[in-house]
């Protein structure tokens, strides 16, 4: 290696601190085995493993921008690698780039969010598994893990122990769990779904254009909570549902782009998908995307999260961006699935942990072949909507839902291969703007 590498090497490590390094190790536990960890005590230590491992080389230094970018050190990213947290957001897209693994990222995440308080609760919980010198009041929460790991209590496939733990003093982290443990059983891609004859919602130029059934007002924000927008203060919701947990619940993305026909590739989605997830994480939503199903991965997915206990939430979120024809979306094979079929699988009886929560269906796909020509129109407007009856003490099985469609049956929508789809990106717009209100 040339001189040039070690003074850079050297340049990136006086910018570390201990805390830094801790991570940097522990996201490196799957290449650098921790009794080769145990010594090391400084940062160019580490990075002499790393070059004896070849995980750091002269021509290709993509996993130390990797371990920088997961511990936050996006000032030496930027600094001493010319690279940038949207560029490391785009590389980490693609299929086998990450040398982190999805169960290092996880836990390290999970230390992050922990509190010094919360810390000193995990310890108190801990006294049956681990040995009391184990347990010292400064002993830092990835050094738990490590001897979690150490004793056999935890891996990646085991986290059983964590998660009980978890559940006690901080739910939404145990959650992420839950989150971790069922994108292991899919393949790393996409899960969503869509229609119900309850709600629809049609966006047109940048418009919102809705059809009201049974579905209630959603607080997603309120003033005060994280996320609301200082100074908008809107009108007071009346019976609105109740969004009192943290997460509020599931996003779900599925983003089709790449399909066996490479005439079929779908430009353009991933900056829908990437404005979903920012709009949805924004408003405490626990987000997960999937990438390239076939039809039955597509159902077999939805399915699982029908499965779920979603009592600790209060909505359920589905992305879908496809391509599509008359009720269907299709998966990359081509073949296709009902998108009634998968609003079915979150009615009141195949999801009980749901009934009379929101659930939001958002369909980026075709619906036909055919072309909408343009109409001019005046202002949206609203019949005011009576009963019929006097109200039963239940709830109708396909209440609660609200499907977001981009086009109407039989015909086309459309995708900028630059910017995304019209009626994604008018979505993610109206909502950040409404939602504090």
């Amino acid at each position: 290696m040339s001189t040039d590498i070690y003074k850079l090497l050297l340049s990136i490590s006086e910018g570390l601190d201990l805390e830094n390094l801790m991570g940097l190790k522990f996201l490196s536990l799957d290449h650098i085995p921790l009794k080769n960890q145990e010594e090391i005590q400084d940062p160019k230590d580490f990075f002499k493993k790393l070059q004896e491992k070849r995980l750091i080389k002269e021509d290709d230094l993509f996993f130390l921008k990797e371990l920088l970018f997961r511990v936050n050190r996006i000032d030496l990213l930027t600094e001493k690698l010319n690279s940038n947290k949207e560029e490391m957001e785009r590389e980490l897209q693609i299929p086998n780039r990450a040398k982190v693994s999805p169960y290092r990222q996880l836990l390290y995440r999970i230390s992050e969010e922990i509190t010094r308080e919360e810390g000193d609760s995990v310890r108190f919980l801990l006294q049956k598994a681990l040995p009391k010198k184990k347990l010292q009041d400064n002993a830092a929460i990835l050094k738990l893990f490590i001897e979690m790991e150490k004793i056999g209590i935890m891996n990646e496939t085991q986290l059983t122990e964590l998660k009980s733990i978890l559940q006690e003093i901080r739910p939404d982290l145990a959650q992420k769990i839950n989150t971790y443990e069922l994108k292991k059983q899919v393949p790393n891609e996409l899960i969503t779904s869509l229609e119900s004859p309850v709600q629809s919602l049609t966006i047109t130029k940048g418009h919102i254009h809705q059809e009201v059934s049974c579905l209630k007002t959603c607080a997603l924000v309120g003033p005060g909570e994280p996320g609301a927008k200082e100074g908008m203060s809107g009108p007071k919701l009346s019976d609105p549902y109740r969004m009192d947990n943290n997460p509020h619940g599931y996003c779900v993305i599925l983003n089709n782009s790449d399909f066996k026909n490479p005439e079929e590739t779908r430009r353009g989605t991933d900056k829908d998908a990437a404005a979903l997830k920012q709009v949805f994480e924004w408003l405490q939503f626990e987000t997960v995307e999937y990438q390239n199903l076939e039809a039955k991965q597509i159902y077999e997915q939805i399915q699982k999260y029908s499965s779920m206990d979603h009592s600790n939430m209060d909505c359920f979120i589905c992305c879908l961006l496809s391509h599509g024809d008359k009720g269907k979306v299709h998966g990359t094979d081509w073949n296709s699935v009902s998108i009634k079929d998968l609003v079915s699988c979150f009615t009141g009886s195949k999801c009980p942990s749901l009934a009379g929560k929101p659930k939001l269906f958002f369909i980026q796909a075709c619906q036909g072949k055919t072309g909408q020509k343009s109409v001019l129109v005046d202002e949206d407007y609203f019949q005011e909507l009576e009963k019929d009856a006097f109200p039963l003490p239940s709830i109708p099985d396909w209440s609660d839902i609200l499907i977001g469609m981009a086009t109407v049956e039989d015909f086309e929508c459309y995708r900028y291969s630059e910017k995304g789809s019209a009626y994604i990106q008018s979505v993610c717009k109206e909502i950040e703007a409404l939602c504090p209100q």
